[in-house]
């Protein structure tokens, strides 16, 4: 609910401070007052995009701002997922500087114009008789009887199952398409695999081969330096192994007249067991290392292999030759298993598709109900509105296969006349007869659909006498249980309201203001909007009987 709206420098309003009531509250004024401007501002708290051109002064910014009371709108998860600040009280600024360049705050947070335009379709619900052009609109159609329905769970359910229906068909479309290429594709994939797969690839290969490699090209050289190490550490008299023996010998000799002997004796020793395995080794691997010529060509062979296909798929590691080969696998064993494949994914389809199909014909019973009850309703108040021969329908038939919105088209058809059958409303009711359809509309789907604050833009144009009458009835009744903002040249609607303002333009400086109209001022301004600029006693009378 909206509870206060400032305006600074917009259009002709230099400021303008309105504090609102929370049922019915009447704006009036005269044609060029600036109604339609104070509804402009209200805009730009709601999201809409701002014009530089707005500015009163070209040299200071333009500053809306709006104080809204939404304790009871259930928004805490919009603020949490859009990361603001909940609270009870929310305020919303929407800045214009000179430079043009437009700024949003949702309680003192900066917030992007996509989500102030979401933050305010949730609060205010303006209509004029531009907007009655949603009629023409499917989706708008379908909201006012699925409201009306209680169809809310089930859009929910239905909206999970056809999405779950669409992507069981992307997926079916997409594996079909795969193997048709796949298919066309199969003998240069089996080429491509079978090449692959003949060299049996594991990864870390190339870097064994290539130091086996390098092992093979320098046997000679490394044979050479086993032995002759091996001969030069275990020759029989001068070997270094006979040598340090010899030498830990004289140490032990002299141990008893000199202290350090025993030591070095000890180190020499644990020399002697080290460089004794070292030749042990040395021995071993002797025997081990060998020249195989044949080996040497097969591992050259295999490596030349490895890098042709390194050239061939534009890698450089042997694991990257192994997921293609993998790769090309998959696509084998797609198309070898197609058939069962594509089996697969048609049941889950079908599943898919009936699971969506009864969940839709729930909501199309749902809403056959609903569109006869909200007929009944609409061509009831329609008569108290001074269309007593006017025809209204519901008129909903299969759609042409399932849409995100179910399996049903939906139209309303009207005829303002016995003699008419019934047609699509947009295209044969006048401006009037839609305004009054919509009245009718919100009237009856206010409380399903949770609008907390509506907002008239003369709504009434066109009616007078017992028919402006019964609006203003409708529309005090429609206030009854949330807030409406009325914007309205007829008295007898005006004199519904709990509150009243009052727009005007100044003679002087030609600003627009607006004055929130104490009681007696009311009966001035309805008893002007009676009689016009001269008031006459009688106009003054039949006012307090109207307030009344």
């Amino acid at each position: 609910m909206l509870r206060h709206l400032t305006v600074e420098n917009y259009a002709l309003i230099e400021r303008l401070d309105m504090t609102l009531s929370p049922n019915l509250n009447i704006i009036t004024g005269e044609t060029g007052a600036g109604k339609s401007i104070l509804l402009g501002a209200l805009g730009l708290v709601l999201g809409d995009r701002a014009d530089i051109a707005t500015l009163k002064e070209s040299g200071r910014g333009c500053v809306v701002e709006g104080c809204f009371e939404i304790g009871a709108y259930h928004l805490e998860e919009f603020f949490e997922e859009n990361d603001l600040e909940w609270a009870e009280e929310c305020i919303i600024r929407r800045v214009i500087t000179p430079a043009g360049k437009s700024r949003a705050y949702v309680n003192d947070l900066p917030v992007q114009l996509s989500v102030l335009k979401e933050l305010g379709a949730r609060l205010i619900d303006i209509h004029s008789q531009h907007h009655s052009l949603m009629v023409a609109d499917e989706r708008f159609r379908m909201s006012i009887v699925d409201a009306l329905a209680g169809n809310g769970a089930l859009r929910e359910e239905y909206r999970l199952s056809f999405a779950a229906l669409r992507e069981a068909e992307s997926n079916l479309a997409s594996l079909r398409r795969k193997v048709e290429e796949a298919q066309k594709d199969r003998e240069y994939i089996e080429f491509q695999h079978s090449q692959l797969a003949a060299l049996g690839l594991r990864a870390g290969e190339l870097e064994e081969l290539e130091s086996e490699q390098r092992l093979l090209d320098n046997v000679e050289r490394i044979t050479e330096a086993l032995g002759e190490g091996g001969n030069l550490l275990d020759e029989d008299e001068n070997g270094v192994l006979a040598r340090l023996k010899r030498i830990e010998g004289y140490f032990q000799k002299v141990r008893d007249v000199y202290a350090p002997a025993e030591e070095i004796a000890e180190r020499l020793r644990g020399t002697l067991v080290e460089l004794k395995d070292i030749s042990a080794q040395l021995g071993e691997q002797r025997e081990r290392v060998e020249g195989n010529p044949a080996r040497a060509h097969e591992v050259v062979d295999r490596i030349d292999a490895i890098y042709t296909l390194f050239r061939k798929h534009g890698v450089q590691r042997v694991e990257e030759l192994i997921a293609i080969e993998k790769d090309y696998a998959q696509r084998l064993g797609m198309i070898v298993d197609a058939d069962q494949a594509l089996e697969s994914l048609e049941r889950e389809m079908q599943t898919a598709r009936r699971r969506a199909e009864e969940c839709a014909a729930k909501i199309t019973a749902s809403r056959k109900r609903a569109g006869e009850e909200l007929s009944r309703k609409v061509v009831a108040m329609l008569s108290r509105l001074g269309m007593e021969h006017s025809s209204f329908l519901c008129d909903i038939r299969p759609a042409d296969g399932l849409t995100a919105s179910g399996g049903d088209s939906l139209a309303f058809l009207f005829s303002s006349s016995t003699k008419f059958q019934p047609q699509p409303l947009e295209r044969v009711a006048s401006g009037g007869e839609i305004s009054r359809v919509m009245l009718c509309l919100k009237a009856l789907v206010a409380d399903k659909m949770e609008m907390p604050t509506v907002v008239f833009d003369e709504i009434d144009t066109g009616i007078s006498g017992r028919i402006a009458d019964v609006t203003g009835q409708i529309i005090a009744e429609l206030s009854a249980g949330r807030q409406v903002i009325n914007i309205t040249h007829l008295p007898q609607v005006a004199s519904k309201g709990d509150t009243h303002f009052k727009v005007y333009k100044d003679s002087g400086d030609g600003r627009t203001h607006i004055k929130h109209l104490s009681p007696e001022e009311r009966i001035s301004e309805v008893a002007a909007m009676l009689s016009g600029a001269d008031v006459t006693e009688a106009a003054l009378e039949q006012a307090r009987a109207l307030l009344k």
